[in-house]
């Protein structure tokens, strides 16, 4: 299809959209159950940071980014906002996460649980 010799603020809005490149997907969303945050081992905060101790690998304290958000049902209690490294080392601790979903960056609302806040 050729371009129009005339184009329309649409044709310029498709054009601009197409040449931007995506946005990078850097948190993966993850439900957890009413049942799940009964365990109190399913809290990153309570848990990750004495992993990363008895593991080794603090260095990544500086690295990893968890936000956190009430959720609206049984299944979805809590929604954990997770960049790479923190569900990296979640999934390194036997934690089976219930994924959702993934966003460029937690919403607004969600409040930092571990971790550093996210940068651009």
């Amino acid at each position: 299809m050729e371009p129009s010799p005339n184009p329309t603020s649409n044709d310029l809005l498709l054009r601009l959209v197409s040449e931007r490149p995506p946005e990078a997907m850097n948190y993966t969303v993850i439900a957890q159950s009413a049942d799940e945050v009964q365990e109190i081992q399913n809290a990153p905060s309570v848990s990750m940071g004495p992993y990363l101790i008895a593991s080794g690998q603090t260095r990544l304290l500086t690295t990893l980014s968890i936000y956190s958000l009430r959720g609206n049902s049984r299944e979805q209690v809590r929604l954990l906002y997770m960049n790479a490294t923190a569900l990296s080392i979640w999934r390194n601790m036997s934690k089976q996460p219930n994924t959702v979903g993934t966003q460029h960056r937690p919403p607004h609302e969600a409040l930092l649980t571990f971790g550093v806040p996210f940068s651009e």
